[in-house]
């Protein structure tokens, strides 16, 4: 069964549960029934040995954690007799025995099912008389890995959750991200790190999450490594705020064998689960927009009082979007530069390219992260990809072991356009990217070079064909009749290209004779005075003389203007489609004219024939 196929036969549980139930609650059921199910086939087959060795080692007076792990040849394990099919055999106590088989599982899969509040849910089952009916329904899938693998089970949360997201009217992007765009982002990690990606080659690397979901970053991310290079190992940590995504992520740890204690519930800006920690690898997609009002106070304490030495040192956002926070948590956690580096990517929208003027906490933080030389790319990704938005989403890379020729640059990739039609909107989601489209845009970060994309269209107007072409390269002919239309796609800039000064300029204030007002105490004394009304001021690109902008800029205009220094500031913004806007003339007047006659004729054509 393919994860919707599975999904949807998950999902008919839910007309057992309508009428006592609300639809925005069936989550609360499905959704740890699931998970119970797939541990429950999980551990079917050494379920016997597990058993045995637990009653001996129970009787010998030993400690007999170590020793079922390695029967179950899992990082959990069952002491129960019970499964879910046992548990049909006597339909008078389900309750008692569902309680005691999940009461037999291992503390850390224990804590799964205490996260999903589950206890809460069988009384309410039980007392409707659906608990038999429900366990019965799951009893019949099989979900063990060799039917159902890790890949389809994540897919398949994934298509539960966003079903539930969407009856309750809850944001299901909170929870997890698209999986083309996960493929991307770790394609754009490891790429330059060839000892990782080498065959044979047992390298050990850390990866984390600072907003896990139900851990689709770190999975895929771990699917890929294995893909290239079955020797590595990749250990993963991550953090969750949402119980039930929390609950999944542990679930799906547990059965890859990961150490669940690395997946720390909470909110990662006002408890850093992984305090002092560093990482090889990073992956985010913090919520957009979403306000941190409820941690400013703590937020704020450690901005004043560790400054550099916390997390949030360069500045804090406005209080509306906190995404830039998860960004400056990310550099915190990089491992410094002489012990190997980090390389991290994380899923921000527009805002953080360029709100905020010189001076305010996002200027700030994009000053940080430019003018310390972390961010290797950003790459803009298309409209209609998330699965609760439909706004621009953009793709950064920051690291802090660029290879030589990427020192100083930032690369900048508009992606907007490498997108096809889904067969079926899955919410806002309605386009998605092809593995070839993931493959050229990996390629072009990994080229590191500047590019055009070139379309190539008919005589008819219809598109044929697409072409990246390295900028400055042939670009090909079109078919007789058609065109070729060429838009920049990857472009290369120094880290400044992106600062600018804002400088105020000052009038004197002038008195009602026209007189220059001149300041007659403390330090305006003998000082020509500014005139507030006239006040203005101009952003000057750092790679330009302020001196030299303003004498050809401003004073040509205002002959008795001057700067006021004190209130100069250094701001930086990426205004990124502004790098890749092509004009397009319009058509000419002749053209219009022309079409609009044609049109005119064929209306008044009609009218004739209806008239008669």
């Amino acid at each position: 069964m393919n994860h919707q196929t599975l999904s949807s036969f998950i999902w008919s549980v839910a007309d057992l549960l309508r009428g006592d139930y609300r639809q925005s609650e069936y989550g609360r059921v499905i959704l740890p029934f699931t998970v119970l199910r797939r541990l429950d086939c999980v551990l079917e087959a050494t379920k016997p040995a597990v058993l045995a060795e637990f009653a001996a080692k129970t009787k010998a007076g030993l400690n007999p954690d170590p020793f079922l792990l390695r029967k179950a040849g899992q990082s959990f394990y069952n002491t129960s007799p019970l499964d879910l099919e046992k548990l049909l055999g006597d339909q008078d106590n389900i309750r008692k025995n569902l309680y005691a088989y999940i009461k037999g599982f291992s503390p850390a899969a224990h804590d799964i099912f205490e996260r999903f509040d589950f206890h809460a849910q069988i009384e309410r089952l039980a007392k409707a008389d659906l608990l038999y009916l429900v366990t019965e329904k799951f009893a019949k899938i099989n979900l063990h890995p060799d039917v159902v693998d890790n890949t389809q089970m994540g897919l398949v949360f994934e298509e539960l959750i966003r079903k539930f997201a969407e009856i309750s009217n809850e944001t299901a992007g909170e929870h997890f991200t698209p999986r083309e765009v996960i493929r991307l982002m770790v394609g754009l990690l490891f790429i330059e790190d060839d000892d990782v990606l080498t065959p044979g080659n047992a390298v050990v690397r850390t990866i984390y999450d600072p907003t896990a979901g139900t851990g689709g970053m770190l999975s895929v991310a771990g699917e890929y490594l294995q893909e290239h290079n079955p020797a590595a190992r990749l250990t993963m940590f991550g953090q969750e705020l949402n119980d039930e995504s929390y609950a999944i992520c542990k679930a799906d740890m547990l059965i890859k064998g990961q150490d669940v204690a690395n997946i720390i519930p909470g909110n990662t800006l006002s408890d850093d689960g992984h305090s002092g920690q560093k990482f090889d690898y990073m992956l985010s997609n913090p919520p957009f927009g979403v306000e941190w009002k409820k941690v400013e106070k703590i937020v704020r304490r450690e901005h004043e009082q560790k400054g550099f030495e916390g997390r949030f040192g360069p500045g804090l956002p406005r209080v509306s979007d906190g995404s830039m926070l998860f960004l400056l948590h990310l550099v915190s956690k990089m491992r410094p530069a002489q012990e190997g580096g980090s390389r991290f990517g994380i899923v921000l929208n527009g805002s953080p390219l360029f709100t905020g003027g010189a001076g305010s906490g996002e200027s700030e933080i994009r000053r940080y992260v430019l003018e310390n030389d972390l961010v290797e790319a950003i790459i803009g990704l298309p409209t209609d990809m998330f699965y609760n938005t439909g706004i621009a989403t953009y793709v950064w890379i920051l690291s802090n072991k660029k290879p030589k020729k990427r020192k100083g640059f930032v690369q900048l990739i508009d992606a907007s356009s490498f997108w096809q039609k889904m067969r079926k909107s899955l919410g806002s989601k309605r386009k998605e990217m092809s593995d070839d489209q993931i493959a050229m845009v990996t390629e072009l970060f990994g080229t590191f070079e500047e590019a055009e994309l070139a379309t190539l269209f008919d005589a008819d107007g219809k598109e044929t064909g697409r072409r990246v072409v390295p900028a400055g390269g042939k670009v090909p002919k079109a078919s007789k009749g058609g065109k070729v239309k060429t838009a920049p796609i990857s472009r290369i800039f120094h880290n400044e290209d992106f600062g600018y000064t804002t400088i105020t300029v000052e009038r004197p204030l002038r008195d009602e004779s026209g007189k220059i007002v001149i300041g007659t105490k403390g330090k305006q004394k003998g000082k020509k005075q500014p005139d507030s009304a006239l006040r203005d001021t101009e952003n000057v690109p750092l790679s330009e003389d302020i001196g030299a902008y303003f004498k050809r800029e401003v004073l040509p205009h205002a002959p008795d203007a001057w700067i006021n220094d004190e209130k100069t500031k250094i701001g930086y913004e990426i205004s990124f489609n502004r790098y890749f806007y092509v004009f397009e003339p319009p058509r000419s007047l002749r053209d219009i004219d022309a079409d609009l006659k044609t049109v005119s004729a064929n209306i008044m054509k009609m009218l004739e024939e209806l008239a008669e």
